[in-house]
């Protein structure tokens, strides 16, 4: 997507300061902790971090960035830019343990990206897109729905990790947004279906490498409820959505659930600790900001620094 704007006024800030300020809340905050990490558990997140590499952040931003991408074992990443400059820098600002995979670009010169702690993780064999021949486009389809799938505007990327004795395939999707017209909703629904209906059959093949799917990333469901037609097509195929702690929306304006973590009843839900949850940063960061300016003007400048999107995290047995 085009880079937010720029804000029109500066604001200079110690990273120490934030980071120390989002450590608390994230510690003492009601309904925002999140668990330390164990040996024995695995905290999976997802993150829009919007524009990566097209809005121009500065170091002390990467810095903040790192420090919440470091509290998980394996971060999904959406909207990183062709310009891997973005990733590079937030890769620079984490401990050297981690590691980056990517896939290449594709709508909105998008890639996606996985970041995880080699020191607990494996990477495995497996990696690559979804792929959907052309014999199969046929079944995608939904009721109420008239246009033809096409394909997807982002493929979703996939990689097969392991971490203790849990081996896991992570599906990371931004699926197509463009606007809120009944085209664009019938597109995005086809796109979850083709998303929802590649992971079930996986899920179910006995040849299937691993058999533990979990979809996540950025799926722009607007509401996470019944009758939300999104939402309906990646529940269709049996992916399930673990009610979060925080309880709170994944945007930035805080009235979109559009990030998602799901898997299927199971092994992978056997794993499932029940802790999981949605960070908002922005309620801790840059307080002398949100202190001098409008609200407005305090979002303007979390979304261009940091993003317009919370991360939004689980956790699981290994």
């Amino acid at each position: 997507m085009p880079s937010f704007p720029k804000p029109a006024f500066a604001f200079n800030y110690h990273p120490d300061a934030e980071i120390n300020a989002i450590r608390r809340y994230r510690d003492h905050q009601p309904g925002r902790q999140i668990p330390a990490k164990k040996a024995n558990r695995l905290l999976i997140a997802t993150w829009n971090i919007a524009n990566l590499g097209l809005q121009k952040r500065k170091p002390n931003d990467y810095k903040i960035i790192a420090e919440i991408i470091s509290w998980f074992d394996i971060v999904a990443l959406q909207e990183v830019n062709d310009d891997l400059s973005g990733l590079r820098s937030v890769l620079a600002s984490l401990p050297n343990a981690y590691r980056a995979i990517f896939s290449d670009k594709a709508g909105n010169e998008e890639r996606m990206s996985f970041l995880y702690d080699s020191d607990k993780i494996v990477q495995l064999e497996k990696i690559g897109e979804i792929a959907i021949p052309p014999k199969d486009i046929k079944y995608i389809r939904l009721k109420g729905v008239n246009r033809k799938f096409n394909g997807f505007d982002r493929i979703p990327y996939l990689g097969s990790f392991m971490a203790g004795g849990f081996k896991f395939v992570l599906v990371n999707a931004h699926l197509y947004f463009g606007d809120d017209s009944k085209k664009d909703r019938d597109r995005r629904s086809l796109e979850a279906y083709a998303t929802a209906r590649w992971a079930d059959l996986r899920h179910r093949d006995k040849h299937a490498y691993i058999r533990d799917i979990i979809a996540l990333g950025d799926f722009n469901v607007p509401k996470v409820e019944a009758g939300d037609p999104i939402y309906n097509a990646l529940r269709q195929r049996g992916l399930r959505k673990p009610e979060h702690s925080s309880q709170i929306a994944s945007n930035l304006n805080n009235d979109k659930n559009y990030d998602q973590l799901m898997f299927f009843p199971g092994q992978t839900k056997q794993k499932y600790t029940r802790n999981n949850g949605i960070f908002d940063f922005d309620g801790a960061v840059f307080h002398q900001l949100w202190q001098n300016k409008t609200p407005a003007q305090f979002r303007s400048f979390v979304r261009y620094h940091i993003s317009d999107h919370r991360p939004l995290w689980a956790e699981f047995k290994i």
